[in-house]
């Protein structure tokens, strides 16, 4: 695992058809790979269900900080 602090890293990302880059710290781009694999999704499928969930929101916030959130819930909700 990467240490956790670390400047963010761009990657590019596509969601429905159309590409789009993400930086993350290096822990969320591996917590993030990590739950897709447990899902047996791509990290783009992934991506993309984060981004249909978080543009629902009254009040999106940015795409990576979506992500950040999901990953962070997605890791609480497998400690209960």
């Amino acid at each position: 695992m990467a240490p956790p602090y670390h400047p963010p890293v761009k990657r590019s990302v596509e969601i429905a058809g159309h590409k789009t880059s993400i930086s993350l710290e290096p822990l969320f781009w591996d917590m993030l790979r990590a739950a897709a694999e447990a899902e047996s999704v791509p990290i783009n499928a992934l991506v993309a269900r984060i981004d249909e969930e978080r543009i629902k929101s009254p009040t999106p916030p940015g795409l990576a900080s979506a992500v950040r959130l999901w990953v962070v819930a997605n890791m609480k909700r497998g400690d209960t």
